[in-house]
């Protein structure tokens, strides 16, 4: 048996959306730092090409909107200038909206529906050449779609088609699951919980407080997030199709329920 490369991505090449900042940016820099080249995709250029000035000579910078189906064949398109195959896609480009249920608007459903489902979709629809040609029996390819835990549980916000949406990213991620492996790609999927980030921004803002609530008592960090990442692209992950992994500190399978008895 040899662990030695277990977690080991070198030689691999890997493509992270929303990568600027937040989950994308954690998970792109682990990426990096077990040895993969990797291209990271956001809407906002500046944002994307500082970041990936940071996180150094292995990462690239391919700003792109993907909220649409042709914005998602745009960055396919981009990506194939530089490369002709692809190992890992990282779906995590996404948005959230809440409001009450009496004036949620169409246009919070649309825009939350259409970036966290419709464009994952697409999106690996669009690198389904790429990822296949890289892709073996003996190293698959991989699709890691972001979740969320609010798609397995319900959170305390009105936040209607986010969490409409992140159910149907884990189911999604099951069906193109036993569709793709057909072709040697693994498609999983990660539930984050409380991290800090611009979207989390009661986790990036107050820290103590929230994580005063998860069962492990803090909120989540970068490293944490890296780590399942890397484990479901490299090698370790080469057996695991279709399942999502919370990332949540226990708030998920962890807490107890309340009890009806007072």
């Amino acid at each position: 048996m040899d662990t030695s490369t277990l977690f080991s991505l070198k030689g691999r090449t890997a493509l992270v959306t929303g990568g600027s900042r937040g989950i994308g940016k954690m998970i792109a820099a682990g990426f990096i730092a077990q040895g993969a080249k990797v291209y990271i995709s956001s809407r906002k250029a500046d944002v994307c090409d500082a970041t990936a000035a940071e996180l150094g000579p292995n990462c690239f910078s391919l700003p792109h909107d993907v909220s649409s189906v042709a914005g998602c064949q745009r960055l396919a398109d981009e990506y194939f200038k530089h490369e002709k195959s692809l190992d890992i896609l990282v779906n995590n480009a996404g948005a959230a909206w809440g409001e009450a249920f009496e004036t949620f608007p169409e246009s919070g459903w649309d825009k939350v529906m259409d970036l966290n489902v419709k464009s994952l979709f697409f999106l690996t629809q669009a690198l389904h050449g790429p990822l296949k040609s890289a892709a073996s029996k003996s190293q698959p390819g991989k699709v890691i779609n972001i979740a969320s835990i609010d798609g397995i549980r319900i959170n305390a916000w009105e936040t209607y088609s986010y969490q409409a949406s992140k159910a149907a990213v884990i189911q999604l991620t099951r069906r193109m699951a036993t569709r793709l492996i057909k072709d040697h790609i693994n498609v999983t999927a990660i539930a984050p919980g409380a991290f800090a980030s611009e979207m989390n921004k009661a986790a990036r803002d107050h820290e103590d407080e929230v994580g005063h609530g998860v069962p492990s008592g803090r909120i989540g960090h970068d490293e944490d997030m890296a780590a399942v990442a890397i484990y479901l692209a490299a090698r370790s992950g080469d057996y695991v199709v279709g399942e999502t992994i919370a990332v949540d500190g226990g708030v998920v399978y962890g807490a107890a329920g309340a009890s009806m008895d007072a």
